[in-house]
């Protein structure tokens, strides 16, 4: 089930448990994962994309795995906030997933979250290679904290 809205979102996952964030490029797909109680983000791991049937098998055991109750899809928006071929294919990704999973999924905009994620690599000094094989997993901890960040609004507000 995909759901619009943070609200409709978190109307749809379990109580407690793990959340997934993705970052979903051409050639990657940056994974990071949550804490049971959704207050930290962590990187966890990059799957390397070959076709999507693949790609979901690898992500959904994953996922299996963890015992995670929901999936945040980092939505490239354009920095006029519209959106592009890469949103559109963000999007019917979603929609292919959720033909696999009963687990819910939503977007969260992701613009800059490579950009964050890269600066705070550098700030670690963190070598070229390495930057290389962490940046997505770690621009996924900025998409999946963001929405870990609205959720605990969104409960302050009850």
């Amino acid at each position: 089930m995909i759901c619009d809205t943070p609200e409709a979102f978190v109307a749809e996952i379990p109580d407690m448990g793990a959340l997934a964030g993705l970052d979903l490029g051409t050639v990657t797909i940056g994974v990071a994962l949550s804490d049971v109680l959704r207050s930290v983000a962590t990187p966890a791991e990059t799957i390397k994309r070959k076709k999507f049937g693949v790609d979901a098998a690898k992500l959904l055991e994953l996922l299996t795995h963890r015992m995670v109750g929901g999936i945040v899809l980092g939505l490239p928006l354009n920095m006029d906030g519209s959106e592009g071929p890469r949103a559109q294919a963000t999007r019917a990704f979603a929609r292919n997933l959720e033909k696999l999973t009963p687990l819910p999924i939503t977007f969260w905009d992701e613009r800059l979250s490579t950009v964050a994620a890269e600066r705070a690599l550098l700030e670690a000094d963190t070598s070229r290679k390495r930057r290389a094989e962490v940046i997505d997993h770690v621009a996924a901890a900025y998409i999946l904290q963001g929405m870990l960040d609205r959720m605990a609004h969104l409960r302050g507000q009850t």
